[in-house]
């Protein structure tokens, strides 16, 4: 001990001043001041019945809203299925052993054990030695402990651990965006898929109804009633309306295609009749949360300040690489030329401070430090565009909402004027009192508005479901597991 007692004078100061960490000190970005989505203030009820209830918080299952057991077992499916999701979970698994790694290799010393044998062969004459006889070779057996700690003193090592645990924040987040993102879009292909369905529905049905048509102004033609220019006409219309059912049915397929895939499934596996509008309820009270809270509720808000942080920490590691680096060793161990007694106790030690100061590396690190600064503004500036892209989201979302309403009524009210307007067409084209061409028109018209009326509904859940997604999904009301 008394022999030691230098060393660790010398080391004392060195233990001192470990607390100091170079570099910038990352805050989190306060909660904006915006007191509403939209400019004027969003109203407090959509058109179309739904209610708008700012400050209430979103479920972590918002997709039950629809109150529809089918489209939650689909989401469920999803979340429990999905490769893109496994992926996402097998980054956050790899990010925290990286983690561990790096904590451990950089925080704790480094204690290895080594055990060697030698044959050597001694020249005592190269050391001065005049000898008469030459020594025989010997065989040199080495068994020892060795200890190497790099000081952290200017927090470079926690700069990186720092960084490190940002970007597994990062991925905890992209977790959690993939999730939202997930359930959305089955939530969205599964009212897509239900669109097209009624929409290939009545466009089959009224290709029944016009074909039915036919067949009597056929009759009517052989009978003299009518002239084959009418009935050329009705054959148009056939052709025309027989003609929307194959991209219809290619779209159908397409979304049921993608809907297999988020189940994790090849399209093939698909079993599941499509889901009906009628399936589904629309939310009759919406929540829009609190406009301060988005940055605090968005996975991709809260994975671009993770970013963010790690930009800051890099540059304390840049800057901590210009200063010198302590690494304390030590080492201690027996060496014996009979194996058998290596455990006779401890003949070498050693204790060392090693000291390495860059002095020239051509402004290699000057300039990493000046890189690592450009991309901590970088970073920053991404962070702000995120911001403001999250915010345009629910802004253009919640404006969907409200117009829903009004386009739906709007196309409900059309689709009911065009039916009864089909009905009297019928009645008075077969008394007589119109043209045929006139027939073909209101026929027109109720097919046009039959299939506008069904988008329209579609949309009002579809833009609902987009809100919900915008607004951050309520994954931070999960239950714990």
């Amino acid at each position: 001990m008394p022999r030691l007692r230098p060393a660790m004078t010398a080391l004392l100061p060195l233990m001192l001043i470990a607390g100091c960490t170079v570099g910038p000190d990352f805050k989190k970005p306060a909660a904006p001041d915006v007191a509403s989505y939209t400019a004027p203030q969003e109203p407090a009820a959509a058109p179309g019945g739904q209610r708008l209830q700012a400050g209430a918080d979103i479920p972590a299952q918002w997709w039950r809203l629809f109150q529809s057991e089918a489209l939650d077992q689909l989401v469920r499916q999803a979340l429990d299925a999905s490769p893109t999701l496994e992926e996402a979970r097998a980054r956050l698994r790899q990010a925290t052993e990286d983690l561990n790694a790096e904590t451990g290799g950089r925080t704790l010393p480094s204690v290895d054990a080594n055990l060697s044998a030698a044959r050597k062969k001694v020249d005592p004459a190269a050391y001065g030695v005049p000898v008469a006889v030459q020594p025989p070779p010997f065989t040199l057996y080495n068994a020892s402990i060795d200890v190497s700690y790099t000081l952290d003193v200017f927090g470079g090592n926690r700069r990186a651990l720092e960084g490190m645990a940002a970007q597994l924040d990062y991925q905890a987040h992209e977790l959690q965006a993939a999730r939202m993102s997930l359930a959305a879009n089955v939530v969205t292909a599964a009212i897509k898929q239900a669109d097209l369905s009624e929409r290939l529905a009545a466009s089959h049905d009224l290709l029944a109804a016009q074909i039915r048509q036919q067949d009597i102004m056929a009759q009517r033609v052989a009978a003299g009633g009518v002239s084959q220019a009418d009935l050329r006409n009705q054959e148009l219309l056939v052709a025309q309306t027989r003609a929307t059912l194959p991209p219809l049915e290619q779209q159908l397929s397409q979304v049921s295609h993608q809907l297999a895939v988020y189940l994790g499934q090849p399209p093939a596996a698909l079993q599941s009749a499509p889901l009906r509008l009628s399936d589904l309820t629309l939310p009759a009270d919406v929540p829009t949360g609190i406009p301060s809270a988005l940055t605090r509720q968005r996975p991709d808000i809260l994975a671009a300040e993770a970013l963010w942080h790690k930009a800051s920490a890099d540059v304390g590691v840049a800057t901590a690489n210009q200063y010198p680096q302590f690494t304390l060793t030590a080492s201690f161990g027996s060496q014996r030329t009979r194996a058998g007694e290596l455990t006779d106790g401890v003949n070498v030690w050693n204790l060392g401070l090693g000291l390495v100061q860059p002095l020239f590396r051509g402004g290699e690190l000057r300039a990493r430090k000046r890189s690592a600064e450009a991309a901590y503004d970088a970073a920053s500036a991404a962070y702000q565009q995120t911001v403001l892209d999250g915010f345009r989201q629910v802004a253009d979302a919640l404006r969907a909402v409200q117009t829903d309403g009004d386009a739906f009524q709007a196309y409900d009210d059309a689709w009911r004027r065009a039916a009864d307007a089909e009905r009297i067409a019928q009645g008075r084209y077969q008394a007589g009192g119109i043209s045929h061409l006139s027939l073909l028109d209101s026929q027109r018209q109720l097919l046009n508005t039959r299939i506008a009326r069904t988008q329209a509904d579609a949309a009002r859940y579809a833009d609902t479901a987009a809100l919900l997604q915008a607004l951050g999904g309520g994954w931070w009301n999960e239950a714990e597991k």
